[in-house]
């Protein structure tokens, strides 16, 4: 039975939606580029992958996966789209692991795109006999709605219901989002991430062209006061305590992994930057949305036959600050080893590409530290989790 190694991982840089560096590049040019570079990068021949499996979300539809293989000249390349919210591009890379796994594949492309900038808008129809009647714009919903679990506004499913959950303070989110623009901020200025993001050339809102390589949305000389000064998002509920400082952001992005067999990489000649040693999805309630992170840990920890004090470096998404300060309490989790290169608060949140930009990071992170296990997970919208154990 093969093993699933990953024998190249690449990102772009994140930008800011809707006027950032890649509010003009739509997610089919994304989607190509990246797939360009995991193979490229790689080292495998075009000809020797077998399925490309992209998540994508709010993109309406159409495969960008295939998409992609078809103008980048992989025409043999069958194309799958996954949707599992937040959490969709690290299921990508766990139904591309299985595939290796069972034999039936050798080496696939996975990973994930979000273009907010470009993304459709849609409108619903009303149910009513007779009468053409919508709601436009509209989204569709990730669960079914309830006063306390509204099915688009995360800040009070996955933000607010978190911290009261746990009992986390605003102090000690925005505290968490302070330290997460310092690391993010550490790292582009350490060159941490040139070797895992792929330049790419785009058209910026005033026509012009640049290379994009750097990304824009996290904030030098962020403070605790700067952030204690920002208006909490829903001041009529009363000891509200997620603010934008301490949420993530609204970020566009393309991120994906070459896996492989084993046996084909030894055949080859590729290098392994890591093993994908178990993968997983879980759900809670909607309410709890946040704690879907917290719930699908203690599954992939289970599964891969590891306790907490095992993993070298977590990659737990900051979609609000408080997601991971609550898992770090369950678990006994030391926070120093918590996206230590910046995460959700910081780098931004593209959200069908943040779980493969983790585990991109994540590689490299575990490597300049001679190696070790590797976690990352995150919630997903409706209640769900998703997991993916590396080592490196």
């Amino acid at each position: 039975m093969p093993s699933p190694v990953i024998v190249s991982a690449v990102r772009t840089a994140i930008g800011r939606s809707f006027k950032g560096s890649l509010v003009n590049t739509p997610s089919e040019k994304l989607a190509t580029w990246i797939l360009e570079a995991a193979v490229q990068r790689s080292g495998l021949d075009p000809e020797k992958f077998d399925d490309v499996i992209f998540a994508e979300l709010n993109y309406g539809g159409g495969d960008l996966a295939r998409h992609a293989a078809v103008v980048a000249g992989y025409e043999h390349l069958p194309g799958q789209a996954v949707n599992r919210h937040c959490a969709g591009s690290l299921t990508a890379i766990g139904n591309a692991s299985a595939q290796i796994v069972s034999g039936m594949e050798r080496a696939i492309v996975a990973g994930g795109v979000q273009s907010l900038s470009t993304a459709p808008l849609m409108k619903w129809r009303i149910p009513k006999a007779g009468e053409f009647n919508f709601i436009e714009p509209w989204m569709p919903p990730s669960h079914p709605e309830t006063p306390d679990a509204p099915a688009i506004d995360m800040a009070i499913t996955v933000g607010w219901n978190t911290a009261q959950k746990a009992g986390i303070t605003r102090e000690e989110m925005d505290a968490w989002a302070v330290r997460s623009h310092e690391r993010a901020i550490a790292a582009i200025d350490e060159g941490r991430f040139v070797d895992e993001i792929l330049p790419i050339k785009v058209e910026l809102a005033d026509g012009s062209i640049t290379e994009f390589a750097v990304d824009e949305f996290p904030r030098r000389g962020t403070t605790m006061e700067a952030l204690a000064g920002l208006k909490v998002l829903h001041p009529e509920i009363e000891g509200f305590s997620i603010t934008a400082g301490n949420s993530s952001g609204i970020n566009d992005a393309a991120a994906a992994v070459a896996i492989v067999g084993d046996d084909l990489a030894a055949e080859e000649g590729l290098e392994s930057l890591a093993t994908v040693k178990a993968w997983g999805a879980s759900a809670v309630a909607p309410r709890d949305t946040g704690f879907g992170a917290v719930a699908v840990i203690g599954k992939i920890l289970d599964r891969a036959g590891l306790k907490a004090s095992d993993v070298a470096l977590w990659e737990i998404n900051e979609a609000f600050a408080s997601v991971p300060i609550a898992a770090c309490r369950e678990y006994g989790i030391d926070e120093e080893l918590v996206n230590v290169s910046g995460s959700g608060c910081s780098l931004g949140h593209p959200i069908s590409a943040s779980g493969a930009r983790q585990v991109t990071t994540l590689i490299n992170d575990l490597k300049r530290r001679g190696g070790g296990i590797g976690v990352s997970a995150m919630c997903a919208g409706g209640g769900q989790g998703g997991a993916v154990v590396i080592e490196v």
